[in-house]
């Protein structure tokens, strides 16, 4: 249940690891732990089964499904949150296995109060902010150094730049990743580039 909620949360901002993947790190991890108790009243006074061994491995070993959950785009890398997210829900279950239900309740709450409600302050401590826009463009010689230029007067940085025909063959697309650093009015600078002589439509993406 504390896995899936975390889960849903991820799940609702279209992440790929969400609700059955966090469901499924957390019940495990509470296995491992219950094994492991198991393992020990099986074998006691007969062994020296190290209680707390297999418990440590869920933690180092998570790391590798939270390294599939990352992704580099441009100079933008994506998906730590959500790894963040698999690691921590992987110590809940570990908690829940122990039977330390409290502290995994609070964990969990911490964890929403995190993901939902510190969101809103994120844009506070940013210093840039990234934003997708797409150009539909005749192919005009020079439009991407027009381009360029417009976002350079506004002082807004390209991190990323994708150039495809269209379906129609008779413009380009032009996708760009953005880094509005100085807080740029990001509906001013697309007016701006709407001018341009042969930019057909702009498409914006946060």
């Amino acid at each position: 249940m504390l896995g899936g909620i975390i889960g849903a949360e991820r799940e609702n901002e279209h992440k790929n690891a969400g609700f059955r993947t966090h469901i499924l790190v957390c019940i495990a991890s509470a296995l491992v732990v219950i094994t492991s108790e198991y393992i020990f009243k099986m074998y006691e006074g007969r062994s020296t089964f190290d209680v707390q061994r297999m418990g440590a491995q869920v933690i180092s070993g998570i790391g590798f499904l939270g390294a599939g959950a990352i992704i580099k785009e441009g100079i933008t890398v994506k998906g730590l949150t959500t790894a963040a997210t698999l690691w921590s829900v992987a110590c809940v279950g570990l908690a829940c296995g122990a039977g330390f239900f409290e502290g995994a309740f609070i964990t969990t709450t911490l964890m929403m109060i995190a993901l939902l409600f510190l969101k809103r302050f994120r844009g506070k401590f940013k210093k840039n902010e990234t934003t997708r826009v797409t150009i539909a463009t005749k192919n005009i010689p020079g439009q991407l150094g027009s381009i360029g230029a417009v976002l350079g007067d506004f002082k807004i940085n390209i991190a990323n730049i994708k150039m495809r025909h269209s379906e129609d063959s008779e413009s380009i697309l032009v996708e760009l990743e953005l880094l509005n650093s100085y807080g740029q009015n990001m509906l001013t600078v697309v007016n701006r580039l709407k001018e341009l002589e042969g930019v057909i439509s702009i498409e914006q993406l946060k």
